[in-house]
């Protein structure tokens, strides 16, 4: 029988916000001893994100307080800068910093997106209470704590997108951020059972972004502080819950009005499997590439193929790229693109850049690079298709694979191999090669921002598993200051 719309008694509330506040409040992830060491590479990952993105002043000039003069002494620091702001512009300003290079972890399933982008609010509510306490002679929050509720922010992001396709109705991935923040910070700050549920109906009722800004012809800049925006509204929806905001029980659920019936299409939004630890220990890192996750093993190929084609370029008479059905969906791209946002969402342009400069790196998305005529005319000699067989692994829980493949073909009837990648380096399947490269990638990310002698002290405490968990928040966050 469907719901009598004229009737004024509340319901209980929907099972999706249950079940997401019973384990933010009593699930102990760190029984999972491979999460917790996924979890401290993802943090010391993310943070050699957000401080590399500080070398460009498209991110920097958002930085800082809303209103000139608005610093709170004694607030959450940003890294790599002297801002002490309060917890929810400090959530902005990390937010904005991890996700502006589009070079920290992803997850990709139903939905995709990126989970460490929930460190905005976890890292700036960390280091707000931490002080705090500090202030009255309490202990300050331990690093702990920080990898603990990475865990389970990744967890409920994660299994959300499994089968739950907001895309697909026109809604961005950063809606699951503000979701996951919003549950994760909300019992951080100490929240009771019911603050959960109603900052978590909060944050659903706020409906979702348009990915209007991540596809042609409107691609530009708001993707890369979108989810950061998201983080932030999330810790700004838990003081609310805290000072005892109602919340709306059926806020999902309920007929004509609710998140389901409004924007998902009548569709249930439901959790595809238990929340545990399974995200932060399947998560694919990018290491090797600042680009958007379908095209790193694109990219990877077209490196291969370098040295082949560097001096016969002229000789080329068309280059295919074979790619999952989500990467045609998304990243195929034709026509001027007109800001380093577009770029880096262009498998043509990422592919390009490659097979002629041996490289590909943040700096590659900007205009002195994007001039060269030849990369448009390498885009304009690329035929993008989808490869069943990579669509079905994409979506295979079992691999999760990403796979791209390309080959090059000449005007004289001759052809290079074609070359295949499955499995990024950043996958699970690869970890063990790529934790080496990781280090090395953090390494020189600080190096850009911070003091020699620093940056060898946080390579040394991200290192050991025991000695990070016992650092206090206090401490990592003094010496990531700017």
């Amino acid at each position: 029988m469907s719901q009598d719309l004229r009737a004024a008694r509340r319901l209980p509330p929907d099972g999706l916000l249950v079940e997401i506040t019973d384990y933010v409040l009593d699930c102990d992830v760190s029984t999972s001893v491979e999460a917790m060491h996924t979890a401290r590479m993802c943090l010391m990952d993310t943070l050699g994100c957000g401080l590399l993105a500080l070398c460009y002043p498209a991110c920097t000039k958002l930085l800082g307080p809303v209103v000139p003069g608005a610093f709170l002494p004694g607030g959450a620091r940003v890294p790599g800068t002297v801002f002490e702001l309060d917890p929810v512009h400090a959530a902005f300003n990390i937010g904005a910093m991890v996700r502006w290079l589009d070079y920290n972890d992803t997850w990709l399933a139903a939905e995709w997106g990126h989970p460490s982008d929930n460190l905005g609010g976890i890292l700036a509510v960390a280091d707000y209470l931490s002080r705090r306490r500090l202030s009255r002679g309490e202990p300050s929050l331990l690093v702990r704590d920080v990898l603990m509720a990475m865990i389970k922010a990744h967890e409920i992001q994660g299994v959300l997108a499994l089968q739950n396709s907001f895309n697909r109705v026109g809604l961005d991935h950063v809606l699951l951020v503000r979701i996951a923040s919003t549950a994760v910070v909300t019992a951080m700050l100490g929240g009771s059972r019911q603050e959960v549920i109603n900052a978590l109906s909060l944050a659903f009722i706020d409906g979702g972004a348009l990915r209007t800004y991540r596809h042609a012809p409107n691609t530009g800049s708001r993707k890369s502080w979108a989810a950061g925006d998201a983080t932030s509204r999330a810790v700004r929806l838990a003081f609310m819950a805290l000072q005892g905001e109602m919340g709306y029980p059926t806020c999902l659920s309920t007929p004509v009005w609710g998140f389901q019936d409004v924007l998902f299409k009548g569709n249930p939004v439901t959790l595809a499997q238990p929340l545990g630890t399974y995200v932060m220990e399947n998560v694919l890192f990018k290491i090797s590439f600042p680009a958007e996750f379908h095209a790193q093993t694109a990219v990877e190929a077209a490196l291969t193929l370098h040295p082949v084609v560097r001096n016969r370029l002229d000789e080329i008479e068309r280059i295919v790229i074979e790619t999952q059905e989500a990467g045609c969906r998304i990243i195929d791209k034709t026509g001027p693109l007109d800001n380093p946002a577009d770029r880096d969402h262009c498998i043509q342009y990422m592919v390009a850049i490659p097979l002629l400069f041996g490289r590909l790196t943040a700096d590659d998305y900007e205009d002195h690079v994007a001039r060269d005529p030849r990369i448009d005319a390498l885009r304009d000699k690329m035929e993008v298709v989808e490869n069943k067989q990579f669509s079905i692994d994409y979506m295979d829980p079992q691999k999760r694979s990403i796979g791209n493949a390309v080959q090059v073909f000449f005007k004289d009837g001759t052809a290079t191999e074609r070359v295949a990648v499955e499995y990024p380096i950043g996958h699970r399947r690869r970890r063990d090669e790529g934790v080496r490269l990781l280090v090395e990638k953090f390494r020189d990310n600080i190096g850009k921002r911070l003091a020699e002698k620093r940056c060898l002290a946080l390579e040394v405490l991200f290192a050991d598993q025991h000695t990070l968990e016992q650092t206090t928040v206090d401490t990592l966050m003094t010496w990531l200051a700017g």
